[in-house]
């Protein structure tokens, strides 16, 4: 069995098992670099080397979640969200729920297209965004796995299809510049177009998770996600009209300052000492406030972490290319079945590393010549490269597509990452995306 196949099978499995995702991980790790014939010290030069690549994303998940609990101890995101709740309880009835419900989940899609498109702070605004909805979330019954799904295909399915922000990223600078790299001509509007059968996949998977896997009610406690020395309804009772603005300042003013520096540890740091200058919450809080977002992000930089080096070990292995060739001896000369497997490779691949944007690099270079090989136009080689790159990516339990959702859903200790994240994506979006782009290879 090959080494990369089989580490994702480990992983997989003690994940569901529930291992934790940090330990699956390393297990993982060693078992397929052991398994490929990797000499210990080998292993451990490459899986240090890959821990590096994720310091910097998980010290930016780390800052931004010490912002979302400066914000949170104000009172302000909270108070809205309970004025909702009373708005519901007055008016009351199934259909004003449904009303609520349903523009809930249209605001998150929303932002969530919005941070990848329009203002690209990625997963930035989850842990800001979510955590004070958790309330009304729980008084609508709302079940947050589709919460998890909505906020998945807005993080993933938009840099997929529409070429700005990050798509403009990930359409043009990595999936054109990699294929005609590999030899493939063509053009840069026929890239969105390759893509867009398997992105309609992807919203139907939104369309069955919303309305009949996860439309049922589900009770979740109330929990308080920060104790100082208010309540967030105390807090907001005291909030001068000033603070307001200081605080929409502090909102806007992170945004910007990460747009600037490309950085969200600057965003983060920015709008943290806003907030500390603007007196909403007591001076002395706030290490204790720095420490209590760090730790409820804490979980998702170490899985980043990890991730990077489980990917260093992969990549330095040389099994990522063995398993293509090992693929390509099982088709013959099968158009359809080599356009499965392809997928289905990419698949495995990406569950491993996390990310689209650092897979698709790894396989073009062996999918080009193959697709054309078999035949493939090259808008069906698009297809076939940048599905076989994103499969994966929405249901793998290192990807920051699910651990996102799940650092603003799981903020009151009641969403599970890998059994109300991950596997609702990978079914939802992982599944569909795997039947749309074979069928937007054999079409295209």
């Amino acid at each position: 069995m090959n080494a990369v196949v089989l580490a994702i099978l480990a992983m997989v499995t003690l994940c569901l098992f529930g291992v934790s995702v940090v330990a699956s991980l390393i297990v993982a790790t060693l078992v397929g670099g052991l398994w490929a014939g990797m000499a210990m010290p080998e292993l451990l030069t490459a899986f240090h080397d890959g821990l590096g690549n994720g310091a910097k994303v998980a010290l930016s998940y780390a800052v931004l979640g010490a912002f979302a609990v400066a914000l949170s101890r104000s009172g302000i995101t909270q108070s809205l969200s309970r004025r909702a709740i009373r708005t519901l309880k007055r008016d009351g009835g199934g259909q004003k729920r449904s009303f609520v419900l349903y523009s809930l989940l249209a605001v998150l899609l929303a932002f969530a297209v919005s941070s990848q498109n329009l203002i690209p702070v990625h997963i930035a605004f989850i842990p800001v965004l979510v955590p004070p909805l958790l309330a009304l979330m729980n008084h609508l019954e709302l079940d947050r796995r589709a919460v998890a799904c909505v906020i998945t295909f807005g993080i993933t399915a938009p840099y997929m299809l529409l070429p700005v922000g990050f798509g403009s990223i990930f359409l043009n600078d990595i999936l054109l510049s990699n294929v005609t790299e590999a030899g493939l001509s063509i053009s840069r509007s026929q890239v969105p177009m390759a893509m867009l059968i398997p992105i309609g996949g992807m919203a139907l998977g939104l369309i069955v998770a919303v309305t009949v896997s996860y439309r049922g009610r589900r009770q979740y406690a109330d929990v308080a996600l920060s104790h100082g020395d208010e309540t967030p309804d105390e807090a907001a009772a005291k909030l001068q009209p000033w603070q307001i603005i200081v605080l929409a300042l502090a909102l806007v003013g992170t945004v910007g300052v990460q747009l600037w520096t490309g950085s969200m540890v600057m965003g983060g740091i920015f709008g943290f000492a806003v907030l500390s200058l603007s007196g909403v919450f007591h001076w002395n809080e706030q290490d204790d406030i720095f420490t209590e977002g760090m730790r409820m992000m804490a979980l998702v930089g170490f899985i980043m972490i990890a991730a990077n080096g489980f990917a260093g070990v992969m990549q330095a292995s040389g099994e990522v290319e063995a398993l293509v060739s090992q693929s390509t001896d099982l088709i013959g000369d099968n158009q359809a079945l080599a356009a499965f497997i392809m997928l289905l490779v990419g698949l495995f691949i990406t569950m491993g590393i996390g990310s689209s944007f650092s897979t698709i690099p790894i396989i073009a270079s062996l999918y080009v010549p193959l697709a054309m090989n078999f035949g493939f136009s090259p808008m069906a080689t698009v297809a076939l490269v940048g599905t076989a790159g994103a499969l994966g990516d929405a249901g793998s339990p290192a990807s920051d597509s699910t651990l996102g959702p799940t650092s603003g859903l799981n903020a009151d200790g009641q969403h599970n990452h890998i059994w109300d994240s991950v596997v609702p994506t990978f079914i939802h979006y992982n599944i569909p995306l795997l039947v749309f782009g074979w069928v937007a290879a054999m079409v295209l």
